[in-house]
């Protein structure tokens, strides 16, 4: 995928999450639908021949390494930052709060960071690598956010798998 392409899903992908972080939405809790959009991300990073630079192969690897582990890291701390209620009628919602703001500028922050060791010893670091990191932090969200709403149990009256 060109690299335009790359950078026009990635300004896409965080556009749209980051307004749908701010707005109550109901908790879905099937797998599937948790896993389609990080697939989609993971499967264009993957494909991605630029994802490691092949003239530093090893240091390349480290710093898409440490920065997918460090969004994972990131998508955990958003997932537990994220407020989640039961409604009146036993649906169960989710909104981010303050705190889920500075974690998304930390994100920003950590990304940074990384770039900029990443410069001081003369790697690049392509859209592909943001790809894969975006993928592993959404996600653990997903996952943690699941996770976290599934302690409200079954709604009275609702059957025990429907969450």
């Amino acid at each position: 995928m060109p690299a335009l392409a790359n950078v026009v899903v990635i300004i896409a992908v965080v556009g749209y999450v980051l307004f749908r972080q701010f707005q109550p939405r109901l908790v879905n809790s099937n797998p599937r639908r948790l896993l389609i959009v990080p697939a989609v991300l993971a499967y264009l990073a993957l494909r991605d021949p630029h994802l490691l630079d092949p003239h530093h192969r090893a240091l390349s690897a480290g710093f898409l390494i440490v920065g997918v582990v460090l969004e994972i890291g990131m998508g955990a701390a958003w997932g537990f930052t994220t407020r989640i209620w039961r409604d009146a009628d036993g649906s169960i919602w989710s909104k981010g709060t303050k705190a889920s703001l500075f974690a998304w500028i930390g994100m920003v922050i950590v990304r940074i960071a990384l770039y900029a060791g990443a410069a001081a010893f003369s790697i690049p670091q392509g859209q592909a690598g943001i790809l894969l990191s975006l993928a592993a932090l959404l996600l653990v969200r997903g996952m943690v956010v699941t996770w976290r709403s599934r302690e409200f149990g079954a709604a009275y009256g609702s059957p025990v798998g429907a969450l």
